[in-house]
């Protein structure tokens, strides 16, 4: 069987909601995500494995109790298990994020309105 290639800008246009990622492709025991950002969303980490973020178009801020990063189109950050967060897009960001499968996208905060515990695959 031939690899496919995955078209990003196709995949972006097939869904709106933000704060809901979408799960592209797989590899070893992690999910590259594709998700639509904008607002707030809430403090957060990850107590067993990393996440990654990956500008694709616009402009994120990731908070941390000890300052803020902010990331341009082009640029990504990898935030370190265990590592509280918050992600912050004045104007809707697209980004790619790679997890490992089955994290849940608001962590160890109280499930809310913004939890995403089963990534749909487009």
């Amino acid at each position: 069987m031939t690899p496919t290639p995955i078209n990003l800008s196709q995949k972006l246009s097939q869904f709106a909601d933000q704060w809901s990622p979408k799960i592209i492709a797989s590899y070893e025991n992690c999910h590259f995500k594709l998700a639509k950002l904008q607002g707030d969303f809430v403090w957060h980490s990850h107590p067993e494995s990393d996440e990654a973020f990956f500008v694709l178009r616009g402009r994120l801020r990731i908070d941390f109790r000890e300052g803020a990063v902010t990331l341009e189109e082009g640029e990504m950050l990898v935030v370190p298990k265990g590592v509280e967060h918050k992600p912050f897009a004045e104007t809707e960001c697209h980004v790619l994020l790679l997890d490992r499968a089955g994290v849940v996208n608001t962590g160890d905060a109280s499930e809310n309105d913004l939890t995403e515990s089963d990534c749909d695959w487009i």
